[in-house]
């Protein structure tokens, strides 16, 4: 047998068993591609599972914020009604305080008796008439000055009546007034803690301030 024969024969065989171990490894990888597909095929129903609980909890989700967002919109509309109702149906404006159906204003402004009563009427009030106990007590703790009050006896010396035309039905006149001293015609309340007999005359014409009244909105 000659060397080129022997040569080719030795090619051959490593030919050959290049091929086989190509076809053992293709086996291999099959056998492993073979594992994974059935080990994926099986974990499938599993993860499918998961994924539909998944996504039915987020569309769950979804719905409860959509209607919470809904609730939310609805309370914030009904709230600015409710805020603008409240403003449209205060009983008294801005700066003026309630008690029992009357709205009332202290003007920090002093001026005389006549001039104070205009003030009032400017914007739609008069001097405060006081006709309770109560109504005392709530005027003499507004007002921290000595401040006007709708009591003359300008028509009848010594009459005192309310600019409404009533007569007196409470008196809290402070000791040993009214005394009428130098045409004393219109009455204040005295300034200071005390609550009760607090009323004083003195001349219209003096600067104080003023007290206003008028009706609440119903």
């Amino acid at each position: 047998m000659s060397q080129s024969q022997t040569g080719s024969r030795s090619s051959d065989r490593r030919f050959y068993r290049a091929v086989l171990v190509c076809l053992g490894l293709l086996s291999v990888f099959l056998l492993v591609g073979l594992g994974l597909g059935v080990h994926y095929h099986n974990m499938d129903p599993a993860l499918a599972a998961d994924f539909f609980i998944l996504k039915n909890n987020l569309s769950v989700v979804s719905e409860e914020r959509d209607r919470l967002k809904a609730s939310l919109t609805e309370m914030t509309e009904e709230l600015n009604r409710l805020q603008g109702s409240s403003k449209q149906n205060k009983p008294c404006p801005a700066g003026w305080s309630w008690f029992n159906f009357s709205c009332y204003s202290v003007s920090c402004e002093a001026s005389s008796w006549d001039e104070g009563r205009q003030d009032c009427k400017d914007r739609e009030a008069d001097l405060v008439v006081i006709d309770s106990d109560e109504e005392q007590k709530f005027i003499s703790d507004l007002s921290t000055l000595r401040t006007w009050i709708g009591l003359t006896d300008r028509e009848e010396e010594g009459t005192w009546k309310w600019i409404d035309g009533s007569s007196l039905t409470l008196r809290e006149w402070a000791e040993n007034q009214p005394d009428n001293s130098g045409d004393e015609d219109c009455a204040h309340i005295r300034s200071g803690r005390q609550i009760r007999n607090n009323w004083n005359d003195v001349p219209c014409g003096y600067f104080l301030s003023s007290i206003c009244e008028k009706k609440a909105l119903q």
